[in-house]
């Protein structure tokens, strides 16, 4: 019996992963095609893992953070997805896809896999298929999967969409801490982490970590009353790793008690539905020839301000509407 791409993947073929993963990250339309029917195949072996998000300022350490973390929970017998989205260049589009060579020790385990992708320019910091990734990650067995984020921003609510929980990695001595990190941000976070906290800068990180306690007292918290854990940790010693992950296991298993967890979830899959939405109308757009054609013209009357956005969206989908078969009227019939 010959097995298919998703009887592969379920079976933990590491080649068959990464293929999975490079299908549904494609733009390709006969790959998305493959790629829904894939993922259709493989969702009823999803939903079994514990998602994290993980963001933070360039230079807070990120990919220092999470090799340590990951190999700890490696030590917990769990198995470990780490989905790492680099940077596009605004100017190439192209990315360094670095993160490989910054976990060297996490790559390496056998009971780990550390997919680099470009953000391709993506809200929040995400690649464009990086919630597909995961259920993928999912289907082939890994219980933990860790999605680490470009960095620091307004958008990157993104990856709160498609977490169980949000880490935000805090570095000390930077300055006005505080004003660091922008509220919208902070007030995501499920856990911050204090970095480096460890010599000179300990002293740093512990007054950081008081201050930012104080100040989530001033914040909404996320889950009801609960307000976010503040923790500090060294990626070079280990001090703080463990504890992190004490948190994360104590918050996700509240969550899931109190049916909080299962909401959550069913409100970020309605999320995605609608974000699919948004983007395949926009392909639509863009690979119709009829439609494609009017763009250029549309955009130029509305940079010379004689036509307002919302008339020339009105315009196109109208036109795109026109062109659809005339679906209400076979029902009626």
């Amino acid at each position: 019996m010959t097995l298919t791409l998703a009887d592969k993947v379920v079976s933990g073929d590491r080649r068959a992963l990464a293929q999975a993963i490079t299908l549904v990250e494609s733009t390709r339309a006969d790959h998305r095609v493959e790629a829904t029917a894939l993922l259709e195949e493989l969702l009823p072996r999803t939903g079994n893992a514990t998602r994290l998000g993980i963001s933070g300022a360039p230079g807070v350490g990120k990919s220092t953070f999470i090799e340590r973390f990951g190999l700890h929970i490696l030590g917990q017998g769990h198995r470990v997805a780490v989905l790492a989205v680099d940077p596009s260049s605004a100017v190439s589009g192209g990315s360094i896809l670095g993160d490989k060579t910054r976990m060297e020790e996490l790559a390496r385990h056998p009971d780990s896999f550390i997919r680099p992708s470009p953000s391709g320019g993506a809200l929040g910091g995400v690649a464009r298929r990086t919630h597909e990734a995961l259920l993928v990650c999912e289907a082939a067995g890994f219980d933990v999967v860790l999605i680490e984020t470009v960095g620091v921003g307004q958008s990157e609510v993104e990856v709160d969409e498609m977490t169980d929980l949000f880490l935000l990695l805090v570095s000390p001595g930077g300055g006005d801490d505080l004003q660091g990190i922008k509220r919208g941000i902070t007030e995501l976070a499920d856990i911050l982490v204090i970095t480096k906290a460890d010599g000179q800068l300990l002293a740093a990180a512990q007054q950081a970590a008081a201050d930012y306690r104080q100040a989530l007292h001033l914040l909404r918290p996320k889950h009801g009353s609960t307000e976010a854990t503040v923790l500090l940790c060294s990626s070079a010693t280990g001090e703080g790793i463990a504890e992190i992950w004490a948190a994360v296991t104590e918050r996700r298993d509240h969550l899931s008690a109190a049916g909080d967890l299962a909401a959550r979830r069913s409100t970020q899959a309605k999320h995605w539905l609608w974000a699919d939405v948004q983007e395949r109308l926009l392909a639509q757009i863009r690979d119709d020839r009829s439609t494609a054609a009017r763009i250029p013209e549309l955009e130029d009357r509305v940079a010379a301000g004689k036509l307002s956005p919302s008339a020339a969206a009105a315009q196109l989908l109208g036109e795109l509407a026109a062109m659809q078969p005339d679906a209400s009227r076979e029902r009626v019939d």
